[in-house]
């Protein structure tokens, strides 16, 4: 069996990476979708509020389960017996960073291999924050997240968003 981690800070879940949960479910025995908690960064949404909209989103695959960690992603991975790390990518600005933080987890964890795995091509440019931006200029959002998270959102951001689709 092997497991893939999938990790980030999911401020939130987007359909970008969403893609990528879908594909990797395909790929892997098991994929872990990691919420990952930095104290130093701010988010809009709690860890728990993250790990339940990523639970309802990946619902549907019995693969796929959510977790969170403040740690270093390559020990939950030795601790949960991953083998791959799964990184998504929308460009090359990704690539150039993805490719970085792979060689340091390599040097950190030589075990594990890391896969990029891109989004689809409409939503390549589809990242957390610019979600919240298209949100907060009264944008639709639908075709970037789960209703949940527009939902969620609309709720964080301004209670005069609550009425936008």
């Amino acid at each position: 069996m092997t497991i893939a981690i999938y990790a980030g800070s999911f401020d939130p879940v987007t359909a970008g990476h969403l893609s990528v949960v879908r594909q990797a479910a395909r790929l892997f025995s098991h994929v872990v979708v990691v919420v990952a908690v930095n104290p130093n960064k701010r988010t809009l949404l709690t860890a728990e509020e993250r790990m339940a909209l990523i639970r309802e989103a990946v619902a549907r695959h019995p693969n796929v389960s959510v977790t969170f960690t403040e740690g270093l992603i390559v020990e939950l991975a030795r601790e949960i017996g991953a083998s791959v790390l799964l990184r998504g990518v929308r460009g090359a600005t990704d690539a150039q960073f993805e490719t970085e933080l792979a060689q340091m987890n390599r040097a950190l964890a030589p075990e594990l291999s890391t896969l990029f795995l891109p989004a689809e091509a409409h939503l390549a440019e589809v990242s957390s924050s610019a979600l919240k931006e298209r949100l907060t200029r009264g944008e639709d959002v639908s075709a970037f997240c789960p209703p949940a998270v527009a939902a969620k959102l609309r709720e964080r951001l301004s209670p005069s968003l609550r009425s936008h689709p």
